[in-house]
């Protein structure tokens, strides 16, 4: 029996791209054929995937599994198939967003809206990699939903941190981390504001570093680093690093002082996560799938324009060794959960299910 992924760009680095790498291994581990087959890869994977021109037609007992993050032509091929099909749903940031951006991302968005709504009659089985995501399914239509989060690889978190990097952020200023992509949904401005605030009424040693690629928006960007002049904001007071290496990412997650984000609109939220393994404790606005990403753990808000109140929260968090360690204690007990949770035994019982 073949059990194959439909992934429409294989990343390696990407939280879809890694998923579906790992879950290609799990399959083959336990008998199953399996492939991933995509419409793009990065060359390092080349022998990890097949192109979806090569997907040979699947007979009615195998299973197909299609990733939806965006449209893309393996959504009508889908549903053409004779297999059993499952879905795994990713999110899709509401095209509002991006309105005054990039009106190319406002149709993609709105068309990935509308092939996720084609796919309810269409999926067995259809998985979210947060309750939230689920939700959203639920009131789409789709029948059977469950949650299922992302895999994450713990072990490649113990390779060594860079040495210069953290050396470099490791000084008396105060550093304030948000992991993510630069686009309107994260509130970059936000945490620009909030910057601005703690340099002017509580302390000038202060930094905001945002890891995360600058191209994904340029007209978004270019609007930060504008915002960033009109408060006379400097480069060793706000650092923008681009798509970095693993190495420097850790190195920056354990010379910070908080993670702080106030993003209106997270899918899941990986560097939630990455957050709790480096003991690093998480400020975050209480929205969409925020609150589920981070359970009982960190410090959820619920306005994300009171910048004095924020602010002042980042002093109290970064300052007071009590709180701090009682933030760190809730979040690692959340990573536990996370860690505890067993998803090869989810996917056999959901999977053997389907293969009845």
């Amino acid at each position: 029996m073949r059990v194959d992924q439909l992934v429409p760009a294989f990343h390696r680095g990407d939280a879809i791209g890694d998923t579906a790498f790992h879950l290609k291994q799990f399959f083959l581990s336990q008998g199953f054929q399996s492939q991933v087959y995509c419409l793009t890869r990065d060359s390092v994977l080349e022998e990890e995937s097949q192109l979806f021109d090569s997907f040979p037609e699947p007979n009615p007992e195998d299973i197909t599994m299609l990733h939806f993050a965006l449209p893309s032509p393996l959504t009508q091929a889908l549903m053409k198939l004779p297999s059993r099909k499952v879905m795994i749903y990713h999110n899709i940031t509401p095209h509002t967003y991006f309105e005054g951006f990039n009106p190319e991302m406002v149709r993609i968005s709105c068309l990935g809206r509308e092939e996720l709504k084609s796919l309810a009659s269409h999926v067995e089985l259809s998985l979210a990699d947060s309750e939230y995501n689920r939700q959203e399914l639920t009131a789409l239509g789709f029948k059977k939903t469950e949650v299922f989060p992302l895999f994450i690889d713990y072990k490649k978190y113990e390779k060594p941190a860079c040495d210069f990097m953290y050396q470099f952020f490791n000084d008396d200023r105060l550093n304030i981390l948000f992991v993510g992509r630069i686009v309107p949904n994260k509130r970059i401005d936000a945490l620009i504001k909030v910057l601005f605030y703690y340099k002017k009424y509580i302390s000038p040693l202060v930094r905001l570093i945002v890891v995360g690629k600058t191209n994904s928006l340029p007209k978004y960007y270019e609007s930060l680093v504008r915002l960033a002049d009109e408060f006379y904001l400097k480069p060793e007071e706000i650092c923008f690093t681009g798509h970095i290496p693993d190495e420097e990412m850790f190195a920056l997650y354990k010379a910070s002082d908080v993670f702080l984000s106030l993003s209106e609109h997270e899918g899941f939220g990986l560097p939630f996560v990455e957050s709790m393994i480096f003991d690093l404790p998480i400020i975050a606005f209480n929205s969409t799938a925020v609150p589920y990403t981070l359970g009982d753990s960190g410090v959820l808000i619920n306005d994300n324009e009171c910048v004095d109140k924020i602010g002042e929260l980042i002093h109290l968090v970064t300052h007071d060794e009590e709180l701090r360690k009682t933030i760190i204690s809730s979040q690692c007990l959340e990573l536990e959960r996370y860690k505890s949770t067993d998803l090869r035994e989810f996917l056999l019982e959901s999977f053997g299910s389907l293969a009845k």
